[in-house]
């Protein structure tokens, strides 16, 4: 039978009174592996109350030994790193090694918090005017809401979210997402085996009519999103207008541009790589390549030859390159895209519409798909599918290229594969692209840097990771000081006003 997940609030596992479930399938194989409640409003509020209370205590503990829980964490993520790699793999569909780079970029965004101690200095300034000093200290602020996608399961409530919020003394509420509950329910439990006070973290399932109450409570004090554009402008005006930071990452339409220069296979290779991982399934997946025309029908020939080559099969077998895409209602909405684009005109090279994996007949596999002379005003090659869907425009110079990029109202990441220092400075300091790569496929950063997203790919003023993170999750107090000299204070005569003028 199906395991019923219980959400986690104020440090246990509850079970929901909520009659509404809905169902996460193993999308290698098609069959539900759990059934995930819709908590019910009264339940969010118990999670919001319990991070509430926890608060005080939490964010009076020392940013040093706040740390020392995170130091646990990120060793326990290491001890669990297999079982948490094969739930990845189980719930969302990832390849083996895909799925543990997931659960590797949530150490690396734990490994970011623990640096808090560091991070989380302000400034001073000696004599800002004679006698008086001025210090900025950074403080939390109290209960923050994070609400997240399927494709990243551990990553992003655990790499991007929950760290540095907690780091910086805060208390968190996570919506997990319905299709990929299982992995952030179990990292919720490493944080309470490493020590974590009850009710700082909280992990809850819920549908979007109950989640738009979190938005605007008044004891939520920010909301961290990742999800669609559309999704994102509604919780960005909601919780803004509530007078709650926000901070929304949202869908992308990620360009490359290949100049006649770039070395084709390995230009090839690396597009492969960054279109087809992970199913098409991130927000930096590389979906459209912007070839100059020169070297289009050789680019387009090696890219259909390496596609090909990529092995499809189960999640959590290690030999495969390609695994299934999250669930049958996805599978079916990119197969529709499909479709779109033949009968807009693309031309079809590769077609993934009827991939089959031996035994694993029922899995939610689509096959690399890839399409050619793709033209503006084509909905494949300008709003995003999210799958394993790689469309191919051509151009005749630089200058077309970038233009034709930055019509593009998503600016998630862009880049570029050339020879030429020129050109890539050029295209460094003019694309709309918050994320470049200089023959880099996929230019996500380190977390050391922001994940900094523009247009309508992320609407705030913080972004997530980097020293951004740490200034979303704290406010600035500025505190202005002056002292008198005991002494001199006594030698002068002091007088009591009695009232008269």
């Amino acid at each position: 039978m199906p395991e019923i997940l219980k959400p986690f609030i104020n440090g246990q596992f509850i079970a929901s009174q909520s009659t509404t479930f809905t169902d996460a399938f193993d999308p290698s194989t098609g069959k539900i592996i759990a059934r995930v409640p819709s908590c019910t409003w009264a339940e969010v509020e118990r999670a919001i109350a319990a991070a509430k209370t926890a608060y005080p205590a939490w964010s009076a503990t020392p940013a040093v030994k706040r740390t020392q829980v995170l130091y646990r964490v990120r060793a326990l993520l290491e001890q669990h790193m297999e079982e948490l790699t094969r739930l990845v793999a189980e719930e969302n569909g990832k390849s083996w090694e895909e799925a543990q780079g997931d659960v590797l970029k949530a150490k690396e965004g734990t490994e970011l918090a623990i640096a808090a101690p560091s991070l989380l200095m302000g400034e001073s300034l000696m004599d800002t005017s004679n006698g008086f000093d001025t210090v900025l200290y950074r403080e939390s602020l109290g209960v923050f809401a994070g609400i997240v996608p399927f494709n990243f399961p551990a990553m992003i409530p655990f790499g991007w979210m929950a760290p540095v919020c907690l780091a910086c003394g805060n208390t968190m509420v996570l919506k997990a997402a319905s299709p990929t509950p299982r992995t952030a329910l179990r990292i919720a439990a490493l944080y309470q085996e490493a020590g974590l006070p009850d009710g700082v973290l909280n992990v809850v399932t819920c549908d979007r009519t109950v989640a738009d109450g979190i938005l605007t409570h008044p004891d939520v004090k920010g909301v961290t999103f990742v999800g669609t554009t559309k999704v994102g402008l509604h919780i960005y005006a909601t919780a803004a207008g509530a007078g709650k930071r926000v901070q929304a990452l949202c869908e992308a339409k990620n360009h490359a541009l290949v100049l006649e220069d770039a070395p084709v296979e390995r230009t090839a290779a690396g597009i492969v790589n960054a279109a087809f991982g992970c199913a098409g399934e991130r927000c930096m997946a590389l979906p459209v390549v912007v070839a100059q025309a020169s070297i289009a029908d050789a680019l387009a020939a090696a890219i259909v030859e390496q596609a090909k080559k990529r092995r499809l099969g189960p999640a959590y077998e290690k030999t495969t390159e390609l695994g299934p895409v999250v669930n049958a209602a996805h599978k079916a909405s990119i197969l529709r895209r499909i479709e779109q684009g033949i009968a807009d005109g693309a031309k079809l090279l590769l077609d993934g519409r009827n991939a089959v994996v031996p035994g694993y007949e029922d899995g939610y596999f689509v096959g690399p798909t890839v399409f050619d002379h793709v033209e503006p005003g084509m909905s494949i090659g300008d709003t995003e599918i999210f799958g394993p869907v790689l469309c191919i425009k051509r151009v005749q110079d630089f200058e077309e290229g970038l233009a034709l990029m930055n019509r593009n109202p998503f600016a998630n990441g862009s880049v570029i594969f050339t020879q030429n220092g020129y050109y890539a400075r050029e295209f460094a300091r003019r694309t709309d692209g918050g994320m470049v790569g200089v023959n880099v496929g996929i230019p996500v950063p380190v977390g050391v840097f922001p994940f900094s997203g523009h247009k309508n790919s992320f609407f705030g003023d913080a972004h997530c990771l980097g020293k951004d993170s740490y200034k979303f999750y704290t406010d600035s107090k500025v505190v202005t000081t002056r002292w008198f000299d005991d002494a001199e204070a006594r030698k002068t005569k002091t007088t009591t006003w009695d009232g008269t003028m």
